[in-house]
């Protein structure tokens, strides 16, 4: 049976038990740490979700997310412009950069194809990647999505729409486990998807 504190103290449990993984009880927790912490952090708090919210947008080149567009990669004069690493989510684009920092640019895709869900290829960023490779001066696409159902098939998909464009289409090598989840794999195994890639 469930203790009904105060509104307001209730209202922000509710709030806690929205994001992923937390139930009411770690989110009761999370609201007496909340109650009883310094005003100063609470502050600090406050203003870090209004600013993800107001500051964060897309850049306009790769899709990552930044608080400045282009974002910092996209500005990065150093990184191969020739190259494009593609992937499903930003947080997949820091698991290759741990491994391969400061070379490669990326395009972002925001999801990958499952029908299943409702999402096919016109709701994630695969028009956008194909104009990147019409205007840009890119020579490869390293297709770097997650080697499950989804994953393989927007890596086929974007193979097809970028084959009749004079672009080399490789795909990450096997060491990436089937049906894997990229963000967690470690840097070393990332690298050698990546070193040994192949052409799709």
């Amino acid at each position: 049976m469930n203790v009904f504190y105060p509104a307001p103290i209730e209202r922000l449990i509710e709030n806690l038990t929205k994001l992923p993984g937390i139930g009411r009880k770690t989110a009761t927790r999370l609201a007496f740490f909340l109650l009883n912490a310094r005003d100063s952090y609470i502050t600090e708090l406050s203003t870090s979700l209004i600013d993800i919210k107001e500051k964060i947008r897309l850049c306009s080149i790769c899709f990552n997310i930044t608080d400045t567009d282009p974002c910092e990669i996209c500005r990065d004069a150093r990184r191969s412009s020739s190259t494009v690493c593609v992937v499903e989510e930003s947080s997949h684009m820091m698991v290759i950069e741990s491994s391969y920092p400061g070379y490669f640019r990326y395009h972002i895709l925001h999801g990958a194809i499952n029908p299943i869900e409702g999402i096919g290829p016109d709701e994630i960023r695969i028009k956008e990647l194909r104009e990147r490779i019409e205007k840009e001066d890119i020579k490869e696409v390293i297709i770097a999505t997650n080697p499950n159902i989804e994953g393989n098939t927007t890596a086929h998909y974007i193979g097809e729409i970028l084959k009749p464009l004079d672009v080399k289409i490789t795909r990450i090598a096997s060491g990436v486990p089937v049906g894997g989840d990229i963000v967690y794999i470690d840097p070393l195994t990332i690298k050698s998807s990546l070193d040994n890639r192949k052409n799709l």
